[in-house]
């Protein structure tokens, strides 16, 4: 990501500079050198430094070169840390993106003015503080803003990717992270675009508007294909919310140049988000929640905005379920993206081996997880097939049973239905 320009740290860096002068003494995480440049010792020193700022739960330490130890004068200093040997260093700088800082050293206006304080009060369900410094400690509490020196705010990226108001106001690496929706009007990436749009809010505070507007696209179709009567739309709005939502928490921020993506084509609707996935994806539906972005993940789960316990995926495959609708599907990409399909209606017969046995998967582990067994007559039921065609839903199961996707719960009484094969 594109940080400030030296123009633009000078301000802070003087102010942080006169701060850390002021100081009666040097500190275990402060240090003062005029022309210290030998790499070993620096390293030394840099590493005692990081140790202490960690013991005493501070972000940081600081090493001030140009500074005289005895009395804290300016001097100037040869030193010049572009050149120094210390890329060894920063590679093995712990690094959590969420408390990096997105924009550095505003005042209390700039922070109002670029975070929809507003909107975070009323996603928590609570009264907006009447004044300024009440509002502002609210989200220093969140570590959407952290104290900078010469009494300004840091906004950390967990604030800006969350509650801004515009994430092309903190810069283009920010703002390739906004949600992009493409909408072709075919079943593939050739097909005539029909609607490209980039959502810049934050991911909270835009969450719902984004939602609606993909629901207000979503065709639907009126074939008959889907055994379900009602009218509904191509895919589960209710899946739509829950994976976008599993998106947006679980993709990688220290990818440059990715966001987010959801295309929606005349037959399914593909979320696409930067980063592999840290579990398989087979095991979306039952492993514990996993996140790159747990302050993110909690902060989204507070407003209420995604499900608790990483249940999202178990109600998306569940409304699926409910449509007759083919299994969605869960990829890792091989440029280190993770892809999520949700397919529109498909008649059983004309649904790909591998997508009845998926399926078949998927329904044992949600009827596992509900503590009971996967059986013909369940799947049946699940893929919308009628009672006289049992056998064809007997044939699926023997290629789950072979595929080793299930198992028998219990093999000395065949009847007693099928689990997961991990269970």
């Amino acid at each position: 990501m594109n940080g400030p320009s030296r123009e633009q740290q000078a301000p802070r860096l003087l102010a942080l500079i006169d701060e850390l002068r002021a100081q009666a003494a040097e500190s275990a995480l402060t240090e003062f050198k005029a022309n210290y440049a030998d790499p070993a010792m620096v390293g030394r020193l840099i590493s005692a430094i990081a140790n202490a700022a960690r013991i005493e739960e501070r972000d940081s330490g600081y090493v001030v070169w140009g500074v005289r130890d005895a009395d804290h004068a300016v001097v100037g200093t040869a030193f010049d840390p572009r050149t120094a040997k210390r890329a060894l260093w920063e590679a093995l700088r712990p690094y959590a993106w969420e408390t990096g800082v997105a924009q550095p050293f505003v005042n209390d206006g700039e922070v109002l003015k670029q975070l929809d304080f507003e909107s975070y009060f009323e996603l928590l369900r609570l009264p907006t503080p009447s004044g300024t410094s009440g509002i502002l400690s609210a989200l220093e509490q969140d570590r959407l803003i952290s104290r900078d020196v010469g009494g300004r705010w840091n906004i950390s990226n967990l604030g800006a990717i969350v509650i801004t108001r515009d994430l092309r106001d903190f810069g283009p690496g920010l703002a390739r992270k906004a949600i992009r929706l493409v909408v072709y009007d075919g079943d593939g990436r050739t097909a005539t675009v029909t609607h490209r749009d980039d959502f810049f809010p934050g991911y909270a505070t835009g969450f719902e508007d984004f939602n609606t507007h993909v629901n207000i696209l979503l065709p639907a179709p009126e074939d008959g294909r889907s055994p379900i009567r009602e009218a509904q739309a191509l895919v589960p709005p209710v899946a739509v919310r829950e994976l976008v939502a599993n998106a947006l928490i679980h993709q990688d921020m220290t990818i440059r140049g990715a966001g987010p993506t959801i295309e929606l084509f005349r037959d399914r609707l593909e979320i696409t988000n930067p980063g592999a996935p840290l579990v398989s994806p087979e095991r979306f539906i039952d492993y514990p929640p996993r996140s790159r972005n747990e302050q993110l993940a909690s902060l989204m789960r507070r407003f209420g905005l995604c499900e608790e316990l990483g249940t999202g995926v178990d109600k998306a495959i569940a409304a699926a379920e409910h449509g007759c609708l083919p299994p969605p599907e869960f990829r890792a990409e091989a440029n280190a993206a993770t892809r999520t399909i949700l397919f529109g209606a498909r008649r059983f017969a004309e649904m790909t081996l591998e997508e009845r046995q998926r399926a078949c998967y998927q329904h044992a582990v949600l009827r596992y997880l509900d503590g009971s067994r996967m059986r013909n007559s369940t799947l049946r039921e699940r893929l919308g097939v009628a009672g006289r065609n049992s056998a064809q839903i007997s044939g699926v199961i023997r290629h789950a049973l072979k595929a080793e996707l299930i198992r028998p719960a219990d093999p000395a009484r065949p009847r007693s239905g099928y689990v997961p094969f991990w269970a």
